[in-house]
């Protein structure tokens, strides 16, 4: 067998330090394209919680003459937390960047949750509430599938208010939130009407725990004719 020439071994070590270094470079330019794109998504989530933290206040001094069930931010908040959970399937849950935005969203939802109360006695209203308690680090096997009625009821019924609470999130207002209600680590949780209902529960079995709900589907109704 003859000798391989030592040019045949530089030309195969040239072809493969190229592919070697394009594969490097697309790499590392469609990492950094990822990256900027969440940059964007987290700079406009930013944006988003400063200005609902600004309507926070404008709101406030409404009269009740100026305001309604539907006035108070839900559907914005609604908004703000499907592009948070796209920046934490991008970023991973672990992301410190993640867990900052998402104790800035969960204040929020308190804050809403408040404010809507105060707005309910001050205006007499009659909104509808789910607190909804969750997990995410593998411990909650329905968690997922209780997230997916509750986004069915929020579709079906636009004026419930839910708000979602990652139940090991390392947030005082979110603690004392837990401790009020005496939520229990038994995930899936649901708070509906001031009583704590623990495990899965279906479409079904909400509308008997929330009869109101039929008057949140005919008011529905009135307003899309």
């Amino acid at each position: 067998m003859g000798k391989i020439p030592t040019r045949t071994y530089f030309i195969a070590f040239l072809i493969t330090a190229a592919l070697f270094s394009t594969a490097l470079y697309a790499s590392t330019y469609f990492n950094n394209q990822r990256i900027a794109g969440i940059a964007s998504i987290e700079d406009r989530i930013s944006i988003d919680i400063l200005s609902l933290e600004t309507q926070f206040d404008l709101l406030a001094e409404l009269s009740c003459a100026e305001i309604s069930e539907n006035s108070v931010l839900s559907s914005e908040l609604n908004s703000l937390a499907r592009r948070l959970s796209y920046t934490e399937g991008q970023l991973g849950a672990e992301n410190q960047e993640v867990i900052r935005l998402k104790r800035q969203y969960t204040l929020l939802q308190i804050k809403d949750f408040l404010l809507m109360k105060k707005v309910s006695d001050k205006c007499a209203l009659d909104p509808v509430f789910i607190l909804y308690f969750y997990s995410n680090e593998g411990d909650c096997e329905d968690c997922t599938r209780e997230g997916y009625v509750l986004t069915d009821l929020a579709e079906t019924y636009p004026q419930l208010r839910i708000y979602s609470f990652d139940y090991n999130l390392d947030l005082s207002a979110l603690k004392t939130l837990v401790s009020i209600n005496d939520i229990k680590p038994e995930l899936p949780a649901l708070v509906l009407n001031d009583t704590v209902y623990y495990g899965y529960h279906d479409q079904e079995a909400i509308r008997e725990i929330l009869p109101e709900l039929a008057d949140l589907a005919t008011s529905t109704e009135e307003t899309s004719e």
